[in-house]
């Protein structure tokens, strides 16, 4: 099996990010982002999906979160696409539902080639401590968008913020580990390409 790993630097006016993952590790992660939620709910991601990802990042943080929370998701990505090379034999599709209390996430994700994002989420908040929750569609938009994926989340009941994006990153773990596993020998698709 091919080395599945990438690197990723992005420097802009507003960031400086490096990132590292590995497809096929163990869900170990060192995630320095300058911002908290953030590096709490990518922790979750790492974890669940056994993906291995370093990551410091530096952004403007004194106008806002936002140009930070957007380039590491492009970062990530950009990481994804490189990390699964050619995509033959992964399973591709991936889906979980998971749990967090009052809250529960579904999420469903196809590594097509073709991105888009379906974002069926309520907070009751606008905030989880200082972090803004429309930052965590920007996060999943773009992860989407750069990684040329299918995403598909819904939250059908929740009524705490931070349970509902701590389930929702939780479950993208669960489903992009499911799907970026080596399954077969061929690209999965009846096209021959993804």
């Amino acid at each position: 099996m091919a080395d599945r790993k990438a690197k990723i630097s992005r420097k802009t006016k507003e960031t400086d990010i490096n990132l590292q993952i590995n497809l096929d590790g163990e869900g170990k992660y060192d995630l320095n982002t300058g911002i908290g939620f953030l590096d709490h709910m990518l922790s979750h991601l790492s974890k669940h999906s056994k993906i291995d990802m370093v990551l410091n990042a530096k952004g403007d943080l004194e106008v806002d979160q936002h140009h930070t929370v957007e380039d590491v998701a492009i970062c990530l990505g950009e990481a994804i696409v490189e990390a699964l090379g050619d995509k033959k034999g992964i399973a591709r599709y991936g889906n979980s539902a998971v749990p967090m209390e009052d809250a529960l996430a579904n999420i469903a994700l196809d590594l097509s080639g073709r991105p888009f994002c379906v974002y069926n989420v309520q907070y009751r908040t606008e905030k989880i401590g200082d972090f803004d929750v429309e930052c965590v569609e920007e996060l999943l938009r773009s992860f989407a968008n750069h990684g040329k994926f299918n995403l598909h989340i819904t939250v059908p009941h929740g009524t705490n913020s931070h349970h509902i994006a701590e389930a929702i990153f939780k479950a993208l773990g669960q489903s992009l580990g499911q799907a970026v596993k080596i399954i077969g020998k061929d690209i999965p698709s009846t096209k021959g390409s993804l």
